[in-house]
């Protein structure tokens, strides 16, 4: 057997055992009933440990030292080397028994901060937060860092970005939204949304989100709809990647953009060629760039005026009392502005704040300038000062997102950077496809689908995400797509 025989075979175990984690992780935050919350967590530990060990053995590394000498490897034999390397050098600093404990931690503390968040009652989770906030620490020790143990973290969700780097985009972008999301309040005319409102029967929305997404080109035999508390997408092995989504009686597009924007994870997971399944590189190239995905396709498709026209239709054959609503009035209806306490059901143009936030107040918490125990206050002063709304308890506020119950710090700045990248691979989009809202009012959605798996999908994690972004537009991240975008959609809705 050759070395890169040896290390494909390799990479093929540790898939097979992430393969039944993800499975376990769906289960669990789906259908798994109370009382295995807490054999499941040490099932998921042990699981979880077996797969580190693999990933951070000898045997691989040898691997990796002698096929790092190959000349005669092709793009994506090099590109697999060079990832999982990374990940090889990155783990392997972490102790399998302290991974053991984090992985138990991680899964106790996804259950504490789903009772919390019912019950909202913040001192219920604050202990499980304490314990991942002390792991992310460790490992951000572990991993090494130059300047700031928030970069490490970062690192593992957005590979070659920094805090500074972040903070260079942060600042003039909030110098360019809070002015406008000023002027649209003052200045303009806000859309009469009325139209929205009613109780519509959760089954008859399901139904609805079903049909979005076979439009949208989402392959049922490879995945499959359920709902949760917090919406998400995971593959769970090759040929199966699942879409979760949340329903809301009184907020019939609420669960229809979360099925839009979990649908897009999904494409880009479905999309992922079997060439590179369990190679190290069947992923997104990034979070960020995965977040570009089901952004696009909830915003910059699921709220505009050609798919309203195309959706309208379907949406009055499933409630007849839009039979006679406009697309139009639609549009402007699912368009307006308001600084609002969820993160998840945020538009547009306040949604980067939402994350500006969380960047500032994970990274001081990493760096030990803020408390735990102070969390919900400090909470409640950041979304005064970048919204200007206060939540009424921690369940709308600090309680909200599950992210930072798994230990994922680092994670939040990707939805940021996701809606950066989509507005500029949309504009490449739009260059390359000129009938395209034409197609898209006609309900041709796979155009875009075809479109998307040529320039993104198909590499997986071969390119890194600004490498990625410059093949397909010609540049690396430029937030001036965004504003653009933001200001031209918003300014001509609001009549500015």
């Amino acid at each position: 057997m050759t070395t890169l025989t040896a290390y494909k075979k390799h990479l093929q175990e540790i898939g097979k055992l992430e393969s039944a984690i993800s499975l376990l992780h769906w289960d669990q935050r789906t259908y798994l009933p109370q009382k295995g919350l807490a054999a499941r967590a040490l099932v998921l530990g042990k699981l979880a440990r077996i797969a580190f060990e693999l990933l951070v053995s000898d045997k691989l590394g040898h691997y990796l030292e002698e096929l790092e000498t190959q000349d005669d490897l092709s793009l994506e034999e090099q590109a697999s080397i060079r990832v999982v390397g990374k990940a090889y050098r990155r783990h392997k600093s972490i102790p399998p028994d302290i991974y053991e404990q984090f992985t138990i931690a991680q899964s106790r503390s996804e259950s504490a901060w789903e009772q919390a968040k019912k019950t909202s009652d913040f001192e219920l989770f604050r202990p499980h937060l304490q314990k991942m906030v002390d792991f992310s620490r460790q490992f951000a020790q572990l991993y090494g860092y130059e300047t700031n143990p928030y970069d490490a973290l970062l690192e593992e969700y957005e590979p070659g970005m920094t805090t500074e780097q972040l903070r260079s985009v942060i600042e003039p972008l909030r110098k360019k939204l809070v002015p406008f999301i000023k002027r649209l309040r003052e200045e303009g005319t806000r859309p009469r949304t009325e139209i929205l409102d009613g109780t519509f029967p959760i089954d008859k929305q399901e139904e609805l989100s079903l049909r979005v997404l076979k439009a949208m080109g989402y392959d049922f035999s490879a995945g499959r709809l359920d709902t949760t508390v917090h919406p998400f997408t995971i593959s769970t092995g090759p040929q199966d990647t699942r879409v979760t989504t949340r329903f809301i009686g009184d907020n019939l597009f609420s669960g229809i953009s979360s099925t839009m924007h979990e649908g897009g994870h999904a494409l880009y997971g479905q999309g992922i060629p079997p060439e590179l399944h369990w190679s190290g590189l069947d992923g997104g190239a990034s979070f960020g760039i995965h977040e570009s995905q089901s952004r696009m396709w909830e915003n910059m498709i699921g709220k505009q005026l050609p798919f309203l026209k195309f959706f309208q239709p379907i949406l009055a054959s499933v409630f007849p009392e839009f039979a006679h609503t406009r697309p139009e009035t639609l549009y402007n209806a699912l368009n307006t502005v308001t600084p609002s306490l969820i993160r998840i059901e945020a538009d547009e143009v306040t949604y980067n704040l939402h994350i500006m936030l969380r960047f500032e107040l994970e990274e001081q918490l990493i760096n030990g300038r803020i408390s735990i125990t102070d969390l919900p206050e400090v909470w409640k002063d950041a979304m005064k000062r970048y919204l200007g709304v206060v939540p009424k308890d921690d369940a709308h506020g600090v309680l909200q997102d599950v992210h930072w119950s798994t230990g994922m710090f680092g994670y939040f700045p990707s939805y940021m950077l996701g809606n950066l990248y989509a507005a500029q691979i949309f504009a490449k989009v739009r260059e390359e496809i000129p009938d395209l809202d034409e197609q898209i009012a006609n309900g041709k959605l796979v155009v875009l689908l075809s479109w998307l798996r040529k320039q993104v999908h198909r590499f997986g994690k071969t390119y890194e995400p600004q490498e990625l972004l410059q093949r397909i537009t010609g540049e690396r991240l430029n937030p001036s797509y965004f504003t653009r975008y933001i200001t031209d959609k918003y300014s001509q809705i609001y009549k500015l």
